[in-house]
């Protein structure tokens, strides 16, 4: 396949490699997904998870051994930007084009759905989505159906058609705003039979679909399309007057923002989190500062948006806090007493627009706290089950701004009426795909903070609370240790799960830094695992009093700092937590060589009970796991440690593990990962009602029993 040089592109990112390209020559499937991949690479094309494209190809019939046509589109959910084969549905277009003559009309939407599955060539494939038929009834080989910022922004302003037809002089026709599905995928065909040899059509308040004869051409007018659209955007922009009314207020600094959205983040989460703990996010992207400060925000912000894949994922409308940017935050209970009247108000909107919407099937109403709050002159907050679709609302938020700002810069914006948005975000078939969504881990909603977490018994805890669901901030005071932790999760958890911050819990300041982090990455904080540690072990005469103020300054006050400073972020959010003590069977058994070790550990078991008998009124539970000989890649356990002990005990180095689990009632040698469960035990949702526990993990120490 020869390639023409490429014209040169502005607003939008030209990735096609000729290279990578021809070693997928003449596999139509393998160019699909490379294209998909590409488009879905750069945002300003598609959101996360919107937006579908297809191939048709010949194949041969399992049944008859005849060539026929089957067409590959991206199934239900996924992301094109991260689609494989396997993400991909494959049907029958002969099929799919059959259904015509027995669809009972647009009343009977919905039923059309499941006859889809009647279509498949590919049995295991993926689902075929509601848009199915947008792709089936065009004859385009390659086809694209994208949400870009620019298109839609003249897709949803008041003159769209008009825009669109003087612009690409009539080459890309118009279809108004209606529900995808088969009716859909029926006036699609209509417009293109109505307007032979248009280059792509453009769907009212919604996005883009355009095509080609091959992967590259469908690619290339992809681009062309929406760079024209831009470029459009871009020359009128500033002509009306400036963006968004023009500025109301200043942003604070960048640093002052972040403090107020770090003080903040946990107060709103706690809000949120009524019916459901959430994850949040925050940002202050200039596009977001330059639209939350403007004249215009309060008049947009209550239009809501008008593409269903931004509604879908940031509700009818956004809370815009009525706060100064430099309000006092530190008065939480007058802040408190500010915010529950505006969420009292947001719930009360939301109530009345599902009451006013609903069908008589319509499911129950759901959460009725915001996803979007914005807060002028700091940034935006957004909420949600999981870190990666606070995220992504975040992302679809901003793309939204960008759609408002073009389509105020060439018309008069105009969003989804309201009727329409709730058919959208209650419709039948988005309850069936919720439902279907596997049942949320133990831990999800949930954010812990794991003291010393680069390594050892940290590092397992960190892992084992991430495996169920939690997000986490891992942590530690060595930075090349915590560097190599930090790329071990992003390979096994990816971006969203963790968060990785130097700390040394005997400053308050690191720990402020810390929990500043966590709140702003993830909304506040709900467990925290005091494990950071040293051992020394000498004799009475041999200790010094720097070992003896570096045990006590790490073990007890480190324990006490991150506990009183986390605290005040779980009093902020009112939604209870945990608070695990990592102590020793050392707190119990008097061994030899362990005056220091074995005091400081005994004053953190006092403190947890003294925390827990404190706290409960908080609903935060405080209990302690003792673990015992945890060798396993432990920085406790190099060099003068290990050294002493085996000296105290009259064994090498090399034969402490056997020697500790021979004198176990169990005979068993510790793991970093049995603390690890032993503390998801207590936070797994089994011990609700359980706190000032301590549970030994130390293969059975009859000398270390509690009672």
């Amino acid at each position: 396949m020869v390639i023409a040089e490429p014209r040169q592109f502005k607003h939008v990112s030209y990735l096609w490699n000729t290279k990578e390209a021809a070693a997928l020559e003449g596999d139509e499937v393998g160019l699909l997904i490379y294209r998909s991949n590409l488009l879905g690479a750069d945002l300003r094309l598609t959101n996360y998870g919107g937006g579908n494209t297809s191939c048709k190809a010949m194949a041969k019939d399992p049944l008859t051994g005849e060539q026929t046509e089957i067409m590959w589109v991206k199934g239900s959910g996924g992301d094109i930007g991260t689609l494989t084969k396997s993400g991909l549905a494959a049907l029958y277009v002969n099929r799919l084009r059959s259904l015509k003559n027995v669809y009972r009309g647009i009343d009977h939407e919905d039923e059309m759905v499941e006859l889809f599955n009647h279509c498949i060539y590919d049995l295991n494939s993926k689902a075929p989505s509601i848009d199915t038929p947008l792709h089936g009834f065009l004859p385009f080989k390659h086809i694209d159906h994208l949400h870009p910022d620019a298109a839609i922004a003249i897709a949803a302003s008041k003159e769209g058609e008009e825009i669109t037809k003087e612009l690409f002089n009539g080459t890309i026709g118009w279809v108004e705003w209606q529900r995808p599905g088969f009716d859909l995928g029926l006036k699609l065909k209509k417009c293109l039979d109505e307007n032979p040899g248009i280059r792509g059509i453009m769907l009212g308040s919604h996005g883009l679909f355009t095509w080609g004869d091959t992967a590259y051409d469908s690619y290339i007018n992809t681009l062309e399309v929406i760079e024209t659209c831009a470029q459009y955007i871009e020359e009128n922009t500033g002509k009306k007057g400036p963006v968004f009314g023009g500025t109301k207020i200043e942003s604070l600094p960048e640093d002052k923002r972040l403090q107020q959205g770090a003080a903040l983040a946990p107060v709103l989460r706690g809000f949120c989190s009524s019916e459901i703990m959430m994850i949040g996010h925050f940002t202050d992207d200039k596009k977001v500062l330059e639209f939350i400060n403007s004249n215009d925000l309060e008049r947009l912000a209550s239009m809501g948006t008008s593409c269903p894949d931004h509604f879908l994922r940031t509700k009818i409308r956004p809370m815009v806090l009525s706060l100064k940017p430099d309000e006092d935050l530190t008065n939480i209970d007058a802040i408190k007493e500010k915010l529950s009247s505006a969420f009292t108000g947001y719930r009360k909107m939301y109530a009345e627009y599902y009451e006013k919407c609903k069908h008589p099937n319509s499911p129950a109403m759901r959460d009725a706290n915001p996803v979007v709050i914005l807060y002028p002159g700091v940034g935006m907050f957004t909420f949600a089950k999981n870190k990666q679709t606070a995220r992504v609302a975040a992302e679809f938020y901003i793309n939204a701004i960008n759609v408002m700002n073009g389509a105020e810069a060439i018309s008069t914006y105009t969003s989804l009426p309201a009727q329409e948005a709730f058919n959208i975000e209650y419709w039948l078939l988005e309850e069936a795909k919720l439902q279907r969504m596997p049942k949320p881990k133990a831990l999800s909603g949930k954010i812990a903070l794991i003291t010393g977490s680069a390594g050892g018994i940290g590092k397992a805890v960190a892992k084992k609370f991430a495996e169920e669901g939690a997000c986490v901030v891992i942590n530690d005071n060595d930075a090349a240790r915590l560097e190599i932790a930090k790329a071990e999760f992003r390979q096994q958890y990816g971006k969203d799960v963790f968060i990785a911050e130097l700390l040394e819990v005997t400053e308050a300041g690191s720990i402020t830094k810390a929990y500043n982090s966590a709140a702003l990455a993830f909304g506040g904080i709900d467990i925290i695992v005091n494990n950071a540690g040293l051992s020394i072990s000498k004799t009475i005469e041999e200790h010094t009093e720097k070992d003896w103020n570096l045990l006590y300054d790490v073990l007890v006050k480190g324990q006490f700092l991150v506990t009183q400073i986390g605290l005040k972020i779980m009093r902020k959010q009112n939604l209870g937590g945990d608070i695990i003590n990592i102590v020793s069977k050392n707190a119990f058994v008097s061994g030899p060589n362990n005056t220091g070790y074995g005091s400081a550990k005994a004053a953190q078991l006092h403190l947890s009970r003294l925390t827990a008998a404190e706290l409960g009124q908080d609903g935060i539970r405080v209990n302690v796991v003792n673990p015992d000989a945890v060798i396993s890649d432990s920085k406790i356990w190099e060099g003068a440690w290990a050294e002493g002990r085996a000296k105290a005990y009259g064994v090498s180095v090399a034969e402490l593990p056997s020697f500790y689990a021979k004198r176990t009632l169990l005979n068993k040698i510790i793991n970093p990962g049995d603390i690890a469960d032993a503390c998801f035990a207590f936070v797994g949702g089994l011990l609700n009602k359980s706190t000032g526990n301590v549970l030994n993990v130390d293969g059975g120490v009859a000398a270390a029993f509690p009672r």
